[in-house]
């Protein structure tokens, strides 16, 4: 089974989510094609009123722990979690995901404007 698949599948039945998109954006990083390493989740559930951030996080760090744990597995997890009611005072988007500009993809934009990396960045 896929990894998306298989990240879908775990919060759906861990999260009674009216809302869950899961969107493999690994394309978007310095990976190999067809690479599934960076997803971007975006889940509604009334699971997560009146719960911060950073518990929402730890729920689902913990269902999907196998899939972060794994050698070759999840590397970058973005995590859009909203109330029912957050959802509807955010117009109902989630943001959207940045260019990665790490790893090579940085290198190679930098060399060629002639400015090194000191900083590193995110592959």
């Amino acid at each position: 089974m896929k990894i998306q698949n298989t990240i879908e599948a775990k919060l759906s039945e861990a999260f009674d989510a009216s809302i869950l998109q899961v969107d493999n954006e690994s394309h978007k990083h310095s990976v190999p094609p067809n690479s599934e390493t960076h997803f971007k989740v975006t889940m509604v559930s009334p699971a997560f009123a009146g719960q911060m951030k950073v518990k929402r996080h730890q729920g689902i760090y913990k269902v999907l722990a196998e899939e972060l744990e794994m050698a070759g597995g999840v590397h970058a997890l973005a995590l859009h979690l909203y109330s029912p009611e957050e959802w509807e005072a955010s117009g109902q988007v989630a943001p959207t995901s940045p260019n990665c500009m790490g790893g090579s993809k940085a290198d190679t934009q930098q060399a060629a404007s002639g400015v090194q990396n000191q900083s590193g960045g995110h592959s």
